[in-house]
C-alpha cells in the first residue's frame, strides 16, 4: 500500500515543532558568516535545536560581530576562508562530503551563492531549475500558503514556470497538502496576448495542470490576486473552480510582481514568513537583508524540514 500523505503543518509555529531532528540536529554551512542578522538566526536555530551551525569566512569579523550583538559562537565549528567564492565553494563542499545538510547565505551575493550550487562538477546536482519557494500565513485563516518565485528567476519562460510550479507543488506535498492548489497570477482572469505575455503562459500552465503534468494538483490561471483569495472576489467575478477564493500556492509571473507581493506581505502586513531555494539536492536558505531575524530563523526551520524530509 502506498505511504499516507503527512498531517498538514498547520502553521509556521507548528513548523518549528515539526523541523525539531529526532536525533543531533542537522548542520548548516554558513557562507560569510560576519553577519549580525544571520548570526542571530543561526544562534536561535542552534538554541531551539533546529540546526548546528558551521560558520564560514573571516572569523575575526565573524567574532566581533558576535561579540557586539552578545552571541556566544563558541560551540561552532569556524572554517576560514579568505573572500565568497572560496567560502560558497567551502559550504557546497561541506555538503558534498556529508558534513552539512543544508546552506545558508550569509554576506555573499545570491548569485555566486547559487553558482556554486550549480557548478556541475563540484555542486549539488539541480533536479531541474532552482526557484524560491515562500511559506507564510494567510491574515486571518493562519492557513500555510506557498509564493513563488520572488527571488531567483527574473522572468521565467514557459518551461521555467512548468519547473517552478513543479518546484512548489512538492514543498507543498511534504507540508502535508494532499491535493495543493496553485493560482498562476496575473492582471486578469482573460487571455491578453501579446499585450499580457504571463495571462497565455497561466492559460498553458493550467491546460497542462488539466492533463496531469503536476500530478495530484490542481492548477488555474490566469488569475488576479483577489480572485486568488477571495472566494468573495471570485464569485462577484463570474470564476468558478477549484482554486478561485482557496489557492495554496501563488506563483507569481516574474521575480518583480512576485519580489513586490513578498514585500507587501512582509512589510504592510508584518507577516512573518518562510523562504528556502528549492530545486536541488540541497536546501539553501538566501535571506534579504530585510528579513528580520524571525523570517530568518523560520526560513532555517524550513530548509531543516526539507532537508530531513529529503534524507528520509
Amino acid at each position: 500500500m502506498p505511504a499516507a500523505p503527512p498531517a498538514p503543518v498547520p502553521g509556521l509555529q507548528a513548523l518549528l515543532r515539526e523541523a525539531l531532528p529526532q536525533g543531533p540536529p542537522p548542520r548548516v554551512a554558513i557562507a560569510r558568516s560576519a553577519n549580525g542578522f544571520v548570526l542571530e538566526a543561526a544562534v536561535g536555530a542552534w538554541q531551539a535545536g533546529l540546526a548546528e551551525p558551521i560558520l564560514i569566512g573571516d572569523m575575526a569579523a565573524t567574532r566581533r560581530v558576535a561579540a557586539e550583538r552578545g552571541l556566544d559562537i563558541g560551540p561552532f565549528e569556524g572554517i576560514e576562508t579568505p573572500d565568497d567564492e572560496a567560502a560558497v565553494r567551502q559550504a557546497v563542499a561541506l555538503f558534498r562530503q556529508g558534513r552539512a545538510a543544508l546552506i545558508m547565505k550569509g554576506l555573499v551575493p545570491t548569485a555566486t551563492l547559487l553558482r556554486a550550487v550549480l557548478d556541475r562538477e563540484h555542486g549539488a546536482a539541480p533536479k531541474g531549475i532552482l526557484s524560491h519557494v515562500t511559506l507564510f500565513e494567510e491574515p486571518g485563516s493562519g492557513r500555510l500558503m506557498l509564493l513563488t518565485d520572488p527571488a531567483v528567476n527574473i522572468r521565467p519562460n514557459l518551461q521555467r514556470k512548468v519547473e517552478i510550479v513543479r518546484n512548489a507543488v512538492a514543498v507543498a506535498r511534504r507540508l502535508g497538502m494532499a491535493r495543493p492548489r496553485v493560482a498562476m497570477l496575473a492582471a486578469t482572469e482573460k487571455v491578453n496576448f501579446p499585450a499580457m505575455p504571463a495571462t497565455l503562459d497561466a492559460d498553458l500552465l493550467a491546460k497542462m495542470g488539466a492533463q496531469g503534468e503536476f500530478g495530484d494538483a490542481r492548477v488555474a490561471g490566469p488569475m488576479a490576486l483577489d480572485v486568488a483569495l477571495s472566494a468573495q472576489a471570485a464569485a462577484f467575478k463570474g470564476v468558478d473552480n477549484d482554486v478561485a477564493g482557496h489557492a495554496d500556492i501563488l506563483v507569481a509571473p516574474d521575480i518583480e510582481s512576485g519580489n513586490v507581493l513578498y514585500k507587501s506581505l512582509s512589510t504592510l502586513l508584518g507577516l512573518d514568513m518562510a523562504g528556502v531555494v528549492v530545486g536541488s539536492r540541497v536546501p539553501v536558505v538566501v535571506p534579504s537583508r530585510g528579513d528580520s531575524p524571525r523570517t530568518k530563523l523560520l526560513s532555517l526551520a524550513l530548509a531543516a524540514f526539507l532537508a530531513r524530509e529529503d534524507r528520509a
